[in-house]
């Protein structure tokens, strides 16, 4: 039986993810250091962890309510207002997901009609294109470029938008450049959807790592809220990402809709991480902000090491990656991380991975313990000098 022919042409247009395929290889091998990945080697808070062990024993392990516990909305909506200013109503304008790739699929499915556009502003995360794709809409892209701080631009948005566009995905700060949004900048980007009928999805999945000023939501700007979903979790934050738990923030429309198609497909998010998941939003402060000061060290120390060695990048603003540039080396993105990891044993993810005009760049993570950055950084760098 030929198997192939009854696979979806969509979904065999995918390809495999090029973060997967170089983890895949780093694992069966000896002594490598994996910069792929974008999880933190921190532990979950044991207070945190401590509040899934009590959900477990306390046989919190039935379904939930579909939009997530009660306690759990009620903390998401106190924990968005009090670190962003905006305020969600827990009973309709908040929803839980089995983290936020899930949430993003979930509001994809629920606004596409075959044929509709989503702006997407690329490099970006791997998983926007093909969740359009398989929503049965169209990514339309908009590439940015290091001259320009990798950040959206206006006018560009403003030439991009036609009658078919219904979303633009907004991904500040950014995997994988590490670029960030000011106010200002994002508030030009407000003025020109204003007034239209245009949804910003915006990942605010790192907002909570953010080295220089205050990280401004989306939803926060004057006559916002309506028109934005915002997604985040506490996979980045507070260092879960095995809880997969998500959530999503916006008009109760917007959120029934993804409740209609969450019922029939992921039904709720794990019960035992939202229990989990309250406890870090209500008492995870201080997690953050000490995760945050040994960040703030490793970018700092990366990006030293970086310009030294003779690889180009900006110095990340936000996140938790680095975007060097390997034009010089002559190399494509593939063949340098391949070489990387089999000559150096440092696993990188290549450029194009985020979008064609990511070529030419590697992602690096700084989520490893330091001296293991130090001796990554030791490893590339005799790498690029026998190049």
């Amino acid at each position: 039986m030929n198997h192939m022919r009854l696979i979806s042409d969509t979904v065999n247009d995918l390809k495999h993810s090029e973060i997967v395929r170089i983890y895949e290889m780093a694992v069966r091998m000896e002594d490598v250091i994996v910069l792929a990945m974008g999880q933190s080697d921190f532990d979950t808070p044991d207070n945190v962890s401590l509040a899934g062990i009590k959900a477990i024993c306390g046989k919190y392990t039935r379904y939930t309510d579909d939009l997530g516990i009660e306690e759990l909305r009620a903390a998401i909506s106190d924990y968005i207002d009090r670190r962003y200013g905006v305020k969600y109503e827990p009973k309709n304008e908040i929803i839980a997901a089995a983290g936020v790739s899930n949430a993003i699929d979930t509001v994809l499915r629920s606004i596409i009609n075959p044929g509709d556009e989503i702006i997407v502003h690329q490099p970006s995360y791997n998983s926007y294109i093909p969740c359009i794709r398989l929503a049965g809409g169209k990514p339309v892209i908009i590439e940015t470029y290091a001259d320009d701080g990798f950040k959206l631009s206006p006018d560009r948005l403003r030439e991009t938008i036609t009658e078919r566009t219904k979303a633009l995905i907004l991904s500040y700060p950014n995997n994988p450049t590490g670029a960030c949004m000011e106010r200002e900048e994002l508030l030009a980007i407000r003025d020109v959807i204003a007034d239209k009928d245009i949804l910003v999805l915006s990942d605010e999945i790192y907002s909570e790592i953010y080295f220089e000023g205050r990280f401004t939501s989306f939803a926060s700007l004057p006559g916002m809220k309506e028109k934005t979903i915002v997604l985040n979790g506490v996979t980045k934050s507070f260092s879960m990402p095995g809880w997969r738990l998500g959530y999503a923030c916006g008009p109760a429309a917007i959120i029934d809709a993804m409740l209609r198609i969450h019922q029939y497909s992921t039904i709720n998010a794990p019960s035992i991480s939202q229990h989990a998941a309250v406890e870090a939003l209500n008492n995870g402060d201080e997690y953050v902000g000490e995760a945050l000061g040994i960040y703030n060290e490793r970018k700092e120390y990366m990006y030293r090491r970086f310009m030294d060695i003779g690889l180009k990048c900006l110095k990340p603003k936000g996140a938790i990656y680095f975007f060097p540039s390997i034009k010089e080396t002559g190399l494509s993105s593939r063949e340098f991380c391949d070489r990387l990891l089999r000559e150096a044993k440092v696993a990188a993810v290549p450029g194009y991975e985020f979008g064609s005009c990511g070529e030419g760049y590697i992602r690096c993570s700084f989520t490893a313990k330091q001296d293991k950055l130090e001796k990554a950084m030791d490893r590339i760098e005799r790498f690029v000098k026998g190049l």
